[in-house]
């Protein structure tokens, strides 16, 4: 029996006029769509008229799911992945299925579309030629504060992702650690509130002290330049 296919099927990051021809149809053409939240992918399904199966897929059950899928895949069946927002396997529970599916060569197809830090990088200002992407730093303050003393002397531009709830403690720890450099700050990228602040970081911490913090961030933050 030949395997299936797994789809890797980027979709919007907000806006849903985002998404692609193409990942319409092969959303529509699987057998299978795993998600990482079926009310949230039922929603652009909706939206689009669209109906399939969906099963979640996401950080909390990926260990037993994986293999349910990987078994589904070789019996034939044909199974997109979508996170929340964006292309999956960034920062999300797809990089661990694709990594099965490569032990068991099973073909993986990617469908491109939108990516927040993309996004957020082209509106910064800052050099786009070399860049890495660090996603979410640690949560407990002393591998944080090891990560963020580490890349204090990346040359190339930094791009990170942080929550509403420690963005001011991101700002701060950063200004500290690293000098005031420039900084670009996205937030709500493609959606109603959408918003770029630009400056040195002690100006967009400011910036932010004054405002009700809401949305999801994406900071992108100026190479070490001495």
């Amino acid at each position: 029996m030949t395997a299936g296919k797994l789809y890797l099927v980027s979709t919007p990051i907000g806006n849903l006029s985002d998404i692609s021809l193409r990942a319409l149809e092969t959303l529509k053409s699987v057998d299978l769509i795993a998600a990482e939240d079926t009310r949230h992918t039922g929603r652009l399904l909706a939206h689009y008229q669209m109906k399939n199966d969906l099963t979640s897929f996401h950080d909390f059950n990926q260990r037993g799911k994986t293999p349910r899928l990987i078994e589904l895949l070789l019996g034939g069946r044909s199974i997109a992945v979508v996170s929340d927002a964006g292309t999956p396997g960034i920062s999300d529970p797809a990089y661990s299925l694709v990594n099965q599916a490569i032990l068991k060569e099973i073909e993986i197809i990617p469908i491109p579309g939108p990516t927040a830090l993309i996004s957020a990088l082209i509106v910064s200002g800052l050099p786009t030629d070399r860049f890495t992407f660090e996603g979410f730093l640690p949560v407990k303050s002393g591998r944080r504060a090891k990560r963020i003393a580490e890349l204090k002397e990346e040359k190339r531009t930094i791009l990170l992702y942080e929550s509403p709830q420690r963005l001011l403690k991101a700002l701060g720890e950063i200004l500290v650690a690293w000098g005031d450099r420039k900084i670009s700050v996205s937030r709500e990228l493609t959606k109603k509130f959408e918003e770029t602040v630009r400056g040195n970081i002690s100006e967009v911490k400011s910036y932010f002290e004054k405002k009700s913090i809401k949305g999801e961030f994406v900071l992108v933050i100026e190479g070490n330049r001495e």
